[in-house]
């Protein structure tokens, strides 16, 4: 059975977004995945198109809120908030995990500046995402084989 995961920020609008993305293609058979907002706002269009640089399409994700996830019952084996430090203490605490995760990401949706600018920021964060799960997916994956040979 499939652990559910949830990430959350502020607004759902990009950085639990590319979460989400990221650890569904990494480790996808081994979680289900959900993303969620404390304030959901609309997709950040430069968050989907830096995904789509790397072959990702997030266009068609909508942003959910995270009350609605926890009125829909569903209990997380994993809650990861992708919050920047500044916002981090507006980040919901998910009752009823087992695990929750702080994971500290600069916000796009403050990035100022030209197109380009904005761009290569929201690349960076996206970057640092992509690592960060990559990591986590070692850890967990390397994890779950050691306690299958118990």
């Amino acid at each position: 059975m499939k652990k559910k995961v949830l990430f959350i920020c502020i607004h759902n609008s990009a950085r639990s977004q590319m979460a989400e993305a990221f650890l569904t293609q990494m480790c996808g058979e081994q979680f289900e995945v959900h993303s969620a907002g404390l304030e959901p706002g609309k997709l950040n269009p430069v968050a989907v198109e830096v995904m789509r640089e790397i072959g990702m399409d997030i266009s068609g994700n909508r942003t959910k809120s995270v009350f609605d996830m926890f009125k829909s019952g569903k209990l997380f084996s994993h809650v990861i908030s992708v919050c920047d430090a500044a916002s981090t203490e507006r980040c919901p605490i998910f009752p009823g995990v087992t695990t929750r995760l702080r994971w500290s990401f600069a916000d796009p949706s403050s990035f100022r500046g030209t197109h380009e600018q904005i761009l290569s920021e929201t690349r960076q964060v996206r970057d640092a995402i992509k690592e960060r799960i990559e990591q986590w997916c070692r850890e967990v994956c390397s994890q779950a084989a050691c306690q299958d040979q118990d």
